[in-house]
């Protein structure tokens, strides 16, 4: 009886041993923190390099254009010109070359800032669709209507992309560019990025000796 009498006493005593470790270990790292180190993300040229590469040429804006063109051929002196008038429908799409990038075009400065030069802008691409544009009016083809009807969307065309620039098309893929580019690459640096244009040092010609 004095046995049992004598585990009894103890019991309470031996609970609170077991709870007390429970408790130290449970704790043990939210206090004292992990013993294992957290892997370290380091960011460096290649990190950005192969994130902007992955995008490659991609396009970042789609001009529209609707517009009547007049193609005029001087065929003679003897007779009057032939002309064509075609009203024409056409796109234009700017874009950026990011395969362009190279380790030299990133630099970082401290922990906090990154300089990217982006390649030029440049248009893509431009054609005229033709399932939207028609021949309006022939005059004087000399049984040449096919080969002016051609030449004349060829030049219609050439007139899509000069519009697109003259609209301002380089300027919007810069912008747009960096609209893009910028907050993904802030993420994934965790730096500020600061875009500029892509400048090329050509390699000068010494003169010759004499």
């Amino acid at each position: 009886m004095s046995l049992i009498r004598f585990f009894f006493r103890l019991l309470p005593l031996l609970l609170f041993i077991l709870a007390a470790v429970f408790i130290w270990r449970s704790f043990k790292g939210s206090l004292f923190g992990s013993e294992e180190k957290q892997p370290e993300v380091i960011v460096n040229h290649n990190t950005i390099l192969t994130t902007v590469e992955e995008l490659g040429r991609m396009e970042l804006v789609r001009y529209n254009f609707k517009d009547i063109v007049e193609y005029e051929k001087d065929v003679s002196r003897w007779v009057p010109n032939s002309k064509v008038v075609l009203i024409v429908t056409g796109e234009a799409v700017g874009c950026v070359d990011f395969t362009k990038l190279t380790p030299q075009d990133i630099r970082f400065y401290g922990d906090t800032l990154v300089q990217i030069s982006l390649p030029a802008p440049e248009v893509c691409y431009y054609k005229i669709d033709h399932s939207k544009s028609k021949v309006f009016s022939k005059e004087n083809t000399y049984f040449q209507d096919a080969e002016l009807v051609q030449d004349s969307y060829r030049y219609a065309e050439a007139n899509v992309k000069e519009a697109a620039i003259n609209s301002g098309i380089l300027r919007q893929t810069t912008v747009n560019a960096e609209k893009v580019l910028k907050p993904m690459l802030e993420e994934i640096t965790g730096r500020k990025v600061v875009l500029v244009p892509q400048r090329r040092i050509q390699n000068l010609e010494l003169p010759k000796k004499r």
